[in-house]
């Protein structure tokens, strides 16, 4: 049976009205977005983290998702919960300076997985364009989920 967009997750819905509309709220404020685009934005940052969570691949964020992430991460109580709620243990974010941009495939492959994993995927939001200096790694380089 093929998944319709009423039968796909959302972040959102994982997320809970309020703390979404906070994350929303940040991306507006910190990095100039749209509200539509921002609501977009942090979806697939709650997304994200919960996939990552049990993954079994290196989880690497698109430009734009990463927005929406450092914004949850920022949110240190809710971020937290979700960590323990998703992966049984809090998931680092450590990121790459002078490590150079984000791994296209590695990007695709993430998204891929958060459509495996029964996520509403935003295409035009999984795009690497290649200005990131510093790639955001997952749990000091491990998948996200694995001790």
């Amino acid at each position: 049976m093929t998944a319709t967009a009423n039968d796909q997750r959302t972040g959102r819905a994982v997320a809970g009205e309020e703390l979404f509309e906070s994350l929303a709220r940040f991306v507006v404020t910190h990095n100039g977005q749209s509200p539509e685009q921002a609501e977009r934005i942090a979806d697939q940052a709650v997304a994200f983290v919960v996939t990552a969570a049990t993954a079994p691949l290196p989880m690497v964020p698109s430009d734009d998702v990463d927005l929406g992430l450092h914004a949850l991460i920022l949110h240190t109580k809710e971020y937290t919960a979700l960590c323990e709620q998703y992966a049984g243990r809090f998931l680092h974010h450590n990121p790459k300076p002078g490590g150079g941009a984000r791994d296209p495939e590695q990007v695709a492959a993430s998204a891929r997985a958060m459509k495996a994993a029964g996520f509403m995927i935003f295409d035009d939001l999984w795009t690497v364009d290649g200005a990131n200096l510093a790639q955001c790694d997952s749990d000091c380089g491990r998948p996200y989920g694995q001790a």
